[in-house]
């Protein structure tokens, strides 16, 4: 096989493939024996027929169509295993001359990963922020749980400050008076002081009794989780419909044994405390991973494809659609809300997948570096354990499926790849990383 690579773009390749004599061959061997499996002769059991006997027989466009097409994946693929290329996509194939048996050109057009530059990523260090867990932060979920437990009683008074006040609101843009997508809720459950609302919006609800409706303006944060309502100007109209006492059980052990097998309020305080530190060693342990990752990935450079980040941003997209549809939103209620057109959607999303296409490519090259791959024992372990966490046999058997095992491989791979990152994030002594492939 001979071929012939031209740089279309930085991440764009042509290869002028031409076949040799050996591989025209090898393919029509493999054909032949694949065509007489299904192939019945006089004389011959299905299979047995001898290829000279098998060739005569079989029918001319569907003997060079698979020839064809077999000779070609297989010269496809030892060029770029040749020339060294990771293709992101399907090839856009030319065929320039083909002769059956004898003669074969192509040309193919893929995308591929470029040039690639690796960060000395042995010398990049990253501390690690120790994970505290306060009296405050254990006392305020004493009183979460507390409010949980708390006897619940309507009352005919003003609301005040820990009470649950059940409303009906709409919101409408203070200057157009037109209504904004999801600025609006039905039998919304609020108690007051708890913060968990627009800031500013609470305290308009002190005082009001069941049967009031008020109307007031709220101006959104500058930093709002929703872009297009960012230092943005809403009225808002609440109706009332009920105001509930909340009386909060006293703390005791009496609580602390209905809450759960604790002999009184200090053995809770301890089992939160545990959990608390958990949660935040679990978060602070997925933040320190990306912060390191993110950082290789920025001092490094990769040439990366723009149908590579495409395929990125419509899985993000799918997992976004069917977040919303698990909220009950639709896409276009969630376009509205944000102000956004789907173009500008997309755009607006680019650098992120962007980000996470280059921080796995970078990953994918440190392993390689590294020598990191995962064995078949390790593959089988997790398996075996991630099929102890279902009890349904179907769920079971997913796991066995070849995508499903090939996705378990990569999942560890890159828990591999990245301990050995963070040793060297952690030792000073790390001398300076080999150079990466290009």
């Amino acid at each position: 096989m001979q071929a012939t690579r031209t740089n279309l773009s930085d991440t764009k390749v042509k290869l002028t493939i031409v076949a040799d004599q050996a591989e025209l061959d090898n393919a029509k061997q493999q054909t032949l024996r694949a065509l007489a499996k299904d192939m019945r002769l006089p004389g011959f059991r299905a299979g047995k027929a001898p290829l000279n006997l098998v060739e005569k027989s079989a029918n001319p466009n569907v003997l060079h169509q698979e020839f064809l097409d077999r000779v070609m994946n297989a010269v496809y693929g030892a060029a770029l295993d040749a020339k060294n290329l990771r293709p992101v996509d399907q090839p856009q194939v030319t065929i320039k001359k083909f002769v059956p048996f004898s003669e074969l050109e192509i040309e193919a057009e893929v995308d591929v990963i470029g040039e690639m530059k690796l960060a000395d990523y042995k010398k990049i260090k990253l501390a690690k922020d120790a994970v505290k867990v306060t009296a405050k932060d254990v006392d305020e979920v004493i009183e979460q749980l507390r409010s949980r437990e708390a006897e619940r009683k309507d009352v005919e008074r003003g609301a005040k400050d820990g009470d649950q006040v059940v409303i009906d609101f709409v919101g409408t843009d203070a200057k157009t008076k037109e209504p904004v997508s999801g600025a609006d809720g039905k039998d919304y459950p609020l108690t007051l002081g708890s913060n968990t609302f627009i800031p500013g919006f609470e305290p308009e609800l002190i005082g009001l009794k069941a049967g009031d409706t008020k109307t007031f303006d709220v101006t959104f944060p500058k930093d709002y989780g929703v872009a297009a309502l960012q230092n943005r100007k809403l009225t808002f109209q609440v109706d009332v419909k009920q105001v509930v006492e909340l009386v909060k059980p006293a703390l005791d052990g009496e609580f602390a044994a209905k809450i759960g097998p604790f002999k009184d309020v200090d053995e809770l305080k301890a089992d939160v405390r545990k959990q608390l530190e958990s949660e935040k060693q679990y978060q602070a342990d997925r933040e320190y991973d990306e912060t390191l990752l993110n950082t290789v990935a920025d001092q490094s450079t990769i040439a990366m494809p723009d149908s590579l980040i495409d395929r990125e941003l419509d899985r993000m997209e799918a997992d976004e659609r069917q977040n919303l549809a698990y909220r009950g939103q639709t896409w276009q209620e969630h376009l509205e809300a944000e102000g956004l057109t789907e173009e500008a959607h997309r755009a607006q999303n680019r650098d992120q997948a962007e980000r996470r296409v280059k921080a796995g490519l970078v990953l994918a090259n440190i392993s390689e570096v590294e020598g990191i791959d995962v064995t078949n024992d390790e593959l089988s372990l997790r398996i075996s354990i991630l099929k102890g966490q279902y009890q349904d046999k179907a769920m079971q058997a997913e796991l066995d499926k070849p995508e499903n095992r090939r996705e378990i491989a990569s999942r560890i791979l890159t828990e591999k790849t990245l301990e050995v990152l963070k040793g060297y994030a952690a030792d000073p002594k790390t001398k300076a990383a080999p150079k990466a492939k290009a």
